[in-house]
């Protein structure tokens, strides 16, 4: 028996790629979804919630930052119930009607 020449083992290369490629395919798709999504932002707060004042808008409203509202993109709280499973604490961005200054004032 020969021993194996380096040309023989870089034909598996492509074969054995291909099988790990689709192993973590698999593993990836079959996964738990519950993965924290701020990995790094703020992590000393209970809660990130970042609000903007803005003079354009009619109504204050929330838009989501977890993914997982039912009204996305608007902010249903869904947040709540992710940071609870997953011990992250990611929030809502807020959008608030500023208000107008006046010379009066």
């Amino acid at each position: 028996m020969r021993a194996p020449e380096t040309s023989d083992l870089v034909t598996y290369i492509p074969i054995l790629t291909s099988i790990g490629l689709a192993l973590y395919v698999i593993w990836h798709c079959l996964r738990p979804k519950a993965d924290i999504i701020n990995p790094n932002i703020k992590k000393t707060e209970e809660k990130v919630v970042d609000t903007m004042n803005v003079d354009d808008i009619k109504e204050d409203i929330s838009f989501c930052r977890c993914w997982r509202s039912q009204e996305f993109p608007l902010c249903d709280g869904s947040h709540n119930e992710h940071n609870k499973k997953t011990g992250d604490n990611v929030g809502p961005m807020c959008l608030r009607k500023q208000q107008k200054k006046t010379f009066c004032d």
